[in-house]
């Protein structure tokens, strides 16, 4: 059977809390950072930020996994270290750290502005524990391919679909806040279903659209 998608249009925030834990899923967030929340003070949207967190975790059922790929950013003259922030929720919810691994966004010794030169990917669990025999690199030198500037990218989104499918019993992945739909593609790719919400239209449509190309390494974007 083809592996299923399900894009809503929609708040993740409300549609998180209208849902119950979810069973037999694993979960994946990229959330948004401080420049989508021009309202908002660093110390406010640190808070959403840190309850979103939570949230995302408290509906992770405890043989699943939540998945967080984030990015630094620099604001006021201060590094706003979302890694750190994550673990916090995780601590306050009970969540176990498995693994952390970055994700180069710009060569070794290169200089950024604005966003570091990498991004964090952050695996959490009540109660998966790593098989180390099937340990994969800490450290990958590319993203891969990215749809749009705040996508996934295609290794990114690779390799926390292979950990998914192979070390945990969760055959649906639900990704809030999932843009253009770059995870999704490639769970499905590797043969898990694949939830998302997202709020913009426009990225919800492409979400439902976009797949995984046949040479099996990049994305092919259809309709």
């Amino acid at each position: 059977m083809e592996p299923t998608r399900i894009v809503h249009c929609d708040d993740a925030l409300v549609w998180l809390r209208q849902t119950p834990p979810l069973e037999g899923c694993s979960l994946i967030a990229s959330m948004p950072d401080i420049s989508e929340f021009p309202q908002y003070t660093l110390p406010q949207w640190k808070e959403w930020f840190q309850s979103t967190a939570e949230l995302v975790m408290s509906k992770t059922p405890d043989d699943g996994v939540a998945i967080f790929f984030q990015s630094d950013i620099k604001v006021e003259g201060t590094w706003v270290d979302k890694a750190y922030i994550v673990q916090k929720a995780a601590e306050k919810v009970g969540l176990e750290l498995l693994w952390h691994k970055i994700f180069c966004r710009a060569p070794a010794g290169m200089i950024t502005f604005g966003r570091p030169a990498y991004s964090h990917m952050l695996c959490f669990s009540k109660n998966v524990r790593v098989d180390v025999s099937k340990s994969t690199p800490d450290v990958i030198p590319d993203l891969g391919e990215k749809t749009w500037e705040r996508g996934m990218g295609f290794e990114a989104s690779l390799l926390a679909s292979k950990f998914i499918l192979k070390q945990t019993n969760s055959k649906t992945v639900v990704h809030p806040f999932c843009g253009e739909g770059s995870m999704m593609a490639v769970a499905n790719f590797v043969g898990l279903n694949a939830v998302g919400i997202e709020r913009s239209p426009k990225r919800a449509e492409r979400a439902r659209l976009l797949q995984v190309a046949p040479d099996g390494k990049s994305f092919l974007q259809e309709g």
